[in-house]
């Protein structure tokens, strides 16, 4: 594939990542890390760092992603700030944290990781509790306290690691709490800012000291910038039509379609050649 192509197709997937965040808070990057890790070749970035520009590039598109989905949802009113307050301490420092560790990582352990919890994640949204169900015209309740905050280190830490916006963590915790899948999708989006904030800046500041990677030019570290910028802005003319679906949905079929979505690209990342 020529590179003229290859750089038209991010915008592209900008519009599938759009959507993906409005209709189920993930940021699209479940989704962006598969398509990245076969597409940035074409551009030039070797084998050896493809899966880390993939998450560091997606990470940095979700940053205007999961701002347009949170933006939709809030004027909608299915946007828990309380319950993002609790939670955004610990998604900084996670998502900080993990992607420094990740950047020092091979590629091949980070790919299996990305895989296996796409799966587990498919699972656990297959079946939604009781929360999934409710009415969404109800309040219902906003989860609040220390233990988002210790919840959101690990949703942070885990995001960072495999390259998403933390929706399909921050979806099923707040849904277990009783949350509406709406409203828990829209705080998710919130959510997602942050986290991609905190972890782009980790992958940003690049491979640790010594380390001998080659990284093609237009990247911030492992963040191949005209990727995200053109991945971010199909992203924002899609994330509202996500939210307005989201919205004509039952709360158990969103959780079903969500569960579909990373059941299919935890497979394509585990049965990748190499």
């Amino acid at each position: 594939m020529g590179l003229e192509p290859v750089w038209l197709l991010f915008p592209l997937l900008g519009l599938v990542a759009g959507v993906l965040a409005g209709l189920l808070g993930i940021g699209g990057g479940v989704v962006l890390v598969v398509a990245l890790i076969a597409l940035l070749p074409a551009i030039g970035v070797a084998e050896a760092v493809v899966v880390h520009v993939a998450l560091a590039t997606s990470l940095a598109s979700i940053i205007i992603t999961a701002s347009a989905s949170a933006h939709a949802h809030r004027k909608r009113g299915s946007l828990l700030w309380p319950s993002v307050a609790w939670l955004a301490p610990g998604l900084l420092l996670g998502g900080l944290a993990a992607s420094r560790w990740a950047a020092g990582v091979e590629g091949g352990l980070l790919a299996v990781l990305v895989g296996l919890f796409c799966l587990l994640m498919a699972l656990r949204m297959a079946w939604p509790s009781h929360g999934a169900r409710a009415p969404i015209v109800e309040p219902g309740p906003v989860p609040r306290g220390p233990w988002l905050t210790a919840a959101g280190t690990g949703i942070g830490a885990v995001s960072a690691l495999v390259g998403i916006g933390g929706g399909s963590l921050t979806v099923p915790l707040l849904v277990a709490r009783g949350v509406a899948t709406v409203r828990a999708v829209g705080t998710s989006s919130a959510c997602g800012v942050l986290i991609a904030l905190a972890s782009a800046a980790g992958y940003a500041l690049g491979p640790p000291a010594g380390s001998d990677l080659d990284l093609p030019p237009g990247t911030l570290g492992f963040v191949h910038l005209p990727a995200a910028l053109g991945i971010g802005l199909g992203a924002l003319v899609a994330a509202p039509w996500g939210v307005a679906l989201a919205h004509r949905l039952s709360g158990v079929v969103l959780a079903r379609v969500f569960a579909a979505v990373l059941a299919l690209v935890g497979f394509a990342l585990l049965l990748k050649p190499g």
